[in-house]
């Protein structure tokens, strides 16, 4: 007869025992995709991380760019490597750059990231709405620190009155045409001048400098629009920001779309409270406004677990996945640029320290307001 053998025990290192890195991811991805903040003003962790990488690269390129231009002014050759990255402080260059581009059949290449970059933030409307804005801007993110400091000082943010909400948010769009209209206008001569024009190369340096050197006027702009934003959530991005306006637009062609389950929904209202841009949530099947940025905010406070769901198609995609598939599709767009070589200028660096060291010249206005 054959002698019953006791079962084999399984040991943590057994067949069924995942490996140690294995481990590691799952507990990050867990922790990722869980939620942070009170109850009604929560976001999910794998936002808030997207934001602060994409915040942190902007403050490692700033200073690496600080470090150019002062290396451009002593003359120093040859110049360190200019961060093209920076490029993306140039949304109006770029949207000029892109129709140059249309015309011409070749990128320019005085801003060639500002024009990338440009396309990047179109697709990735096209493909997950917004997302630009309330995962990779700075400026959103800023925006969102301020307004949670003005939750944390008040106990909540205020709002303007409808009769006066409706009109303010008309402004970006009436911003967003002015810039649209003008770069139309100028036909195709007119755009390639001034792409190539003394202005525009040091288009990058001059920005820097408006912040570095702000007059009174700027900085009392600046600092209302920071003040404001800490009383008003997104005060900025609401009703001012014409680069937003125009990616809402191309987002109602994307697949990706908020929806509720009704036969779930417990009718709590807490996803209208959350939702930054203050859309009607609770009473809609599926969001379709051009203002939802793929924020989540509105899944992240909902109580019932499938009630809201960021969907393509018919598929939930889930805050991890989607934070992945944004910096996916950022990071690859930019090493294609890269390697294609549509990313780096090609102004010399003799041509920078000359242009740079007389950049207070009249030389160096723009194009539009300079003296006979």
């Amino acid at each position: 007869m054959c002698k019953a053998t006791s079962p084999i025990p399984i040991s943590g290192r057994g067949v069924d025992a995942a490996p140690p890195s294995v481990n590691v991811a799952r507990s990050l991805v867990e922790w990722l995709g869980g939620r942070y903040g009170k109850r009604g003003a929560r976001t999910f962790r794998a936002r808030i991380a997207v934001q602060s990488l994409f915040a942190l690269t902007c403050v490692a390129l700033g200073l690496q760019f600080a470090h150019w231009v002062g290396a451009a002014r002593e003359g120093t050759l040859p110049l360190p490597a200019r961060p093209a990255g920076v490029e993306a402080f140039l949304p109006i260059s770029g949207l000029m750059g892109l129709l140059d581009w249309i015309y011409r059949g070749s990128l320019n290449v005085v801003h060639p990231a500002a024009t990338v970059l440009v396309l990047i933030a179109i697709a990735l409307a096209l493909l997950m709405r917004k997302s630009l804005c309330s995962w990779i801007c700075p400026i959103g993110f800023l925006s969102e620190l301020l307004a949670r400091l003005g939750r944390a000082a008040f106990g909540r943010n205020f709002k303007p009155t409808k009769w006066l909400d409706v009109p303010l948010r008309g402004l970006k769009y009436l911003l967003m045409g002015f810039f649209l209209l003008s770069i139309a206008a100028m036909g195709r001569d007119a755009l390639t001048a001034f792409l190539t024009s003394p202005y525009n190369k040091v288009a990058d340096v001059k920005m820097g400098l408006f912040f570095t050197q702000m007059s009174p006027v700027g900085l009392g702009i600046v600092g209302v629009l920071v003040v404001g934003s800490v009383f008003i959530q997104g005060l900025w991005c609401r009703y001012l920001c014409p680069y937003g306006a125009l990616l809402g637009l191309f987002s109602w062609a994307s697949p990706s779309r908020i929806r509720r389950d009704a036969t779930r929904c417990v009718d709590c209202g807490l996803c209208d409270k959350a939702c930054p841009s203050r859309l009607p949530v609770a009473s809609k099947l599926r969001i379709s406004s051009p203002d939802c940025s793929g924020c989540m905010d509105c899944v992240a406070v909902c109580p019932v677990k499938g009630a809201l769901a960021m969907k393509v198609g018919r598929h939930a995609v889930s805050p991890v996945a989607y934070a992945a598939a944004v910096v996916v599709l950022f990071l690859a767009s930019y090493v294609g640029a890269r390697a294609s070589g549509a990313w780096q200028s090609r102004i010399s660096d003799r041509e920078y320290v000359e242009r740079i060291q007389h950049i207070q010249s009249n030389e160096y206005g723009h194009p539009g307001m300079q003296n006979p």
